[in-house]
């Protein structure tokens, strides 16, 4: 099978990336963009693109018939998803190979067996690879939590069974305090996912490190693990920085990490990218926690030390193409770090932000690679996740990754609006993260200057900004003023949040 056009169903950085790919390998690419996005930098690489309704999501990305019309309609015979939004499901997957188009990913029945967290940990067992304590049966009440909590003990964690990114998740310490991260928990599962959702309830491990492995599969029966990477660096569940190899992985743990990846994906049937996700505790044991069908954002750090082109080697493996190497080809070479630069205030608990990006600096140089759609003027709309850019360097080793990675940092302007930057400056220098001594605790043990964001406040902070930067669009008058560009001064939406919880 050819490919020869291929619709990108997705925006800000991970549309410009993949729309990149498809030029790099001579498929023309089609773009959308809701009404917020009308503007936006995927919208003006693409060689074509289409209108697909209002800013929420709910009415435009993530309306999976809207998208395999524009598809049909321009003539594309392929849809890659990007991450996020339908990038998981399988519902979609199924619509567009129904429609007669390729999907950029696993098939939907990949998907269903491995996109629900209760059946892949059940086919984790199965394949006998280590899982966390916990249900291998949906939770759908608070009863039935309760139930489960009594037989596995606090402290414990709710995880949506559909979904990823770490929303709808909550660490639940004692009994006092279920019913009241059930009802966060369950409130934006419904938000993220569109739908009412099932829970998983597991042991929480704490002093763990969050350790994946990315891993390449063909039509024909190959399945190739590529690298780990340490994500640990966390702060809601969502990751902040990510590096490979993993500081705390020796070759025994990496062959095990390796090994139990591919036992999960053969069991599965995979087929595409995709990244199995491991806790591992401190005495080097590890189990099992779940697989992201899709491509990851973490992707550009295993592109750094190994050389292949994770979107360009998805297109192919959608086409039929068989992996153009075998397990003993993969070679890293050097180390590589990312950091995800987000409108958030790290200052107000990150806090979301949202506003125009009025000046942008990027950084370059040898080793320093910036995956984004950052342009000024840009307007971070506050219905989308806040990511605005991957910052990622490579070094011959760890010391020399980290230089540069500080180096790039320090270049790095983006002004506006609040963002992530003053943490990643400051953690790059922390003796503990210099010296590779963290785990997925490290932000709120290492990160004193206010305390972080419990999940309750972060999800109303987000909504006030929701409601805030939509009275902005009506007329109303701005909430954004020059301190919100200050990190020593709290932001605009940080001042919202306080107000409104007041109030």
């Amino acid at each position: 099978m050819r490919l020869t056009k291929v619709l990108v169903a997705n925006r800000g950085e991970i549309a410009v990336r993949v729309i990149r790919a498809c030029r790099d390998v001579g498929l023309r690419s089609v773009a959308v963009y809701s009404e917020a996005d009308r503007d936006a930098l995927h919208v003006r690489l693409a060689d074509e693109a289409y209108p697909i309704g209002p800013a929420p999501a709910t009415q435009s990305y993530l309306r999976g018939d809207k998208l395999i019309a524009v598809a049909r309609g321009a003539g594309c015979d392929a849809v890659h998803p990007g991450y996020g939004f339908l990038s998981e499901n399988a519902g979609f997957a199924e619509a567009v190979a129904a429609a007669g188009l390729v999907f950029v990913g696993p098939p939907a029945a990949v998907q269903r067996r491995l996109g629900d967290k209760i059946a892949a940990r059940r086919l984790a067992r199965d394949a006998g690879v280590p899982v966390v304590g916990g249900t291998f049966e949906p939770v759908a009440d608070l009863d039935a939590a309760r139930g489960a909590a009594e037989q596995i003990g606090y402290p414990l964690i709710l995880k949506p069974a559909g979904g990823g990114g770490g929303k709808g998740m909550r660490i639940v310490a004692t009994a006092a305090g279920l019913a009241d991260a059930w009802r966060g928990a369950t409130g934006e599962a419904q938000s993220a996912l569109g739908a009412p959702a099932a829970f998983v309830v597991e042991h929480f491990v704490g002093a763990a490190r969050h350790v994946e492995v990315q891993f390449v599969a063909d039509d024909h029966g190959a399945v190739v693990p590529l690298g780990e990477r340490d994500c640990s660096i966390q702060r809601r569940h969502q990751k902040l920085i990510e590096e490979t190899p993993g500081p705390s992985v020796d070759e025994t743990l990496r062959e095990g990490l390796f090994d139990a990846a591919v036992r999960v994906a053969r069991a599965a049937g995979y087929r595409n990218a995709g990244t199995a996700e491991f806790l591992v505790a401190p005495d080097g044991s590890f189990t099992f926690l779940e697989v992201n069908t899709r491509l990851q954002v973490e992707h550009p750090i295993t592109e750094l030390v190994t050389g292949i082109d994770l979107v360009q080697l998805q297109l192919r493996l959608a086409a039929g193409e068989p992996l153009p190497f075998a397990r003993a080809d993969v070679r890293a070479h050097g180390a590589a770090i990312e950091c995800r630069l987000t409108a958030e205030d790290p200052f107000a608990g990150f806090l979301p932000a949202a506003g125009t990006i009025t000046v942008v600096r990027e950084a370059s140089g040898p080793g320093v690679r910036l995956d984004g759609a950052l342009v000024p003027g840009m307007v971070v709309a506050s219905e989308y996740d806040p990511l605005l850019a991957k910052l990622a360097c490579w070094g011959v080793d760890r010391p020399a990754a980290l230089a540069r990675m500080r180096r790039a940092l320090g270049e790095m302007v983006i002004s506006g609006i609040p963002t992530t930057l003053p943490f990643h400056r400051a953690t790059l220098g922390e003796p503990d993260f210099v010296a590779g001594r963290y785990d997925t605790g490290y932000i709120t043990a290492h990160w004193p200057r206010e305390t972080v964001l419990g999940e309750e406040a972060a999800v109303a902070a987000a909504i006030v900004a929701v409601l805030v930067s939509r009275s902005a669009a009506s007329g109303a008058p701005s909430t954004t003023d020059p301190a919100a560009t200050d990190p020593a001064v709290p932001g605009a939406w940080a001042r919202a949040g306080r107000h409104e919880g007041l109030r």
